[in-house]
């Protein structure tokens, strides 16, 4: 695949700001998770600023201990409009290590209409060594759809 990203757009009827809220609580991340790997938010505070660490508990039947624990860090935060983290790893010693794959959110305002969400899995980081034995993207296309449908549901009150 030439390409490093995928994103995907659906079109929620509630305001940016409503969305955004949702976006910037890692508990709500398990919900919103089209993959069913996010168990839960090990860090549970909002995400309120550039390099802000917080912790997802994870489960994958093909990683090598089944659970697991990401960090990510959030790298974008431009309320109500963006939203961003890259994942990785924290050592033993507290060091973070990152892999080279970010998700973003990006939110378009459509008056009445509300807001336009465009979520983005980019990969482009990824070193040729991790790349030799993780493909990328790691899950299917429905991924992001199936993150969005989720995210709707819960910005509507479902």
């Amino acid at each position: 695949m030439d390409q490093e990203n995928v994103s995907a757009t659906l079109t929620v009827a509630v305001p940016a700001a409503t969305v955004f809220a949702v976006l910037a609580d890692p508990t709500a991340h398990a919900a919103i998770d089209g993959t069913g790997w996010v168990r839960k938010a090990a860090d549970r505070a909002p995400l309120t600023e550039v390099g802000q660490v917080f912790r997802m508990d994870m489960y994958h039947s093909r990683h090598p201990d089944g659970d697991y624990r990401v960090a990510n860090q959030v790298h974008v935060l431009d309320p109500p409009r963006a939203i961003g983290w890259r994942t990785g790893t924290e050592k033993d010693d507290g060091r973070l290590e990152f892999g080279g794959w970010t998700w973003r959110y990006d939110l378009a305002p459509l008056g009445p209409a509300g807001t336009a969400v465009t979520l983005t899995y980019d990969w482009s980081a990824v070193p040729g060594s991790v790349r030799e034995y993780l493909q990328f993207p790691p899950f299917g296309p429905e991924h992001l759809s199936n993150s969005l449908d989720h995210l709707a549901g819960l910005v509507r009150g479902e």
